[in-house]
């Protein structure tokens, strides 16, 4: 089996796969398809040198089967279909013991902070796993973890049937959230200036413009009757994202940043006074959005093959990080980690 190491100086290299056996409680999975996040991407630029200990596997949004148990994992079975939530919490800091795990202060993101999933074998914590059904092709099943975050930006956003909602940036994250959101009954715009992504969400039926050549502010009123939004996602991470999303939402509506800001953009917080709106972080997923996606994906409600922009080998994995950084016109890529 092999493994694509990140070397720093935007280099990957292609080794060997070290199998690991898994530990007490920890499980050992041949992985199958694992996707390119952004985060992946960053890494590869050497945004995250600081964190991430060379030459390293990363990679997380994955799929594969169940290839050897520890001895206490009782619950799984060789053979079984998994993806993993990549989330290993302390247990022990403030915001474990109020039970959100997923922002725990001491979090280790399994694919930056630990080995991750860009190899044919990976062993992680056994309470990592979902199970997906024999229903599910294994590439969706590497949308799954994507489409985690989507259905935990969407669920911060209390989002209700007949909302009427705007997604700001429509990337891989904002695309899924457009598509939870609608399926959830909403109405929703997708802001995007990618011509690329402009048209495929069009495609997929759901009403885009782009913000530099129709006035979004003015496209919201006429849709809300002058309301305003209920619901906006920021996930564009720029900074006329930040200074729009506050001008969209009507009276008591609710924005919730998804994006990561590497700086901080100024924000309207008169604007929040005013109409007494909410902002939300979103940050991750819980347990209960993974089994939501899955649900989703199992049901074939969303198109996500159409997200699907190429699949290369674990070989090509250099090629996919440079071709994403410089194409406007791909969704996502998903690694094929089996073979050579």
């Amino acid at each position: 089996m092999k493994a694509a190491y990140y070397c720093g100086d935007r280099t990957v290299q292609v080794g060997e796969s070290i199998l690991r056996a898994p530990g007490p409680d920890e499980v050992r999975i041949d992985v199958a398809y694992c996707g390119v996040c952004g985060t992946d991407l960053h890494i590869f630029m050497g945004h995250m040198d600081g964190r991430v200990t060379m030459p390293q596997v990363v990679g997380h949004e994955m799929s594969g089967v169940i290839a050897q148990l520890g001895e206490n994992v009782e619950w799984w079975k060789v053979g079984d279909r998994v993806v993993v939530r990549p989330l290993d919490p302390c247990g022990v800091c403030p915001a474990c013991r109020a039970g959100h795990s997923h922002i725990c202060y001491n979090l280790k993101f399994l694919g930056i902070d630990t080995p991750g999933a860009f190899q044919g074998s990976w062993t992680v914590p056994a309470h990592t796993l979902h199970s997906i059904p024999e229903a599910l092709a294994l590439d969706e099943g590497a949308m799954i973890e994507p489409l985690a975050v989507a259905c935990h930006d969407v669920r911060r956003g209390r989002v209700q049937p007949g909302d009427s909602v705007v997604v700001i940036g429509g990337g891989p994250i904002g695309m899924l959230i457009a598509l939870v959101a609608r399926h959830a009954g909403a109405d929703v715009l997708v802001s995007e200036i990618n011509p690329f992504r402009v048209n495929l969400a069009r495609e997929l039926g759901l009403e885009a413009v782009d913000p530099l050549q129709t006035d979004l502010l003015a496209q919201v009123e006429n849709r809300t009757g002058g309301a305003g939004a209920d619901v906006v996602f920021e996930v564009s991470g720029s900074g006329p994202g930040a200074a729009t999303m506050t001008q969209l939402v009507r009276a008591r509506g609710r924005i919730v940043v998804v994006a990561i800001f590497s700086d901080p953009p100024p924000v309207d917080l008169f604007r929040f006074f005013w109409r007494e709106l909410e902002l939300v972080g979103a940050r991750v997923y819980e347990p209960q959005d993974f089994d939501r996606a899955i649900g989703l994906a199992a049901e074939q409600v969303l198109p996500l093959r159409r997200l699907i922009s190429d699949i290369k080998p674990l070989a090509d994995l250099q090629t996919a990080f440079e071709q994403i950084e410089a194409s406007t016109n791909m969704m996502k890529v998903l690694i094929d980690t089996r073979g050579e």
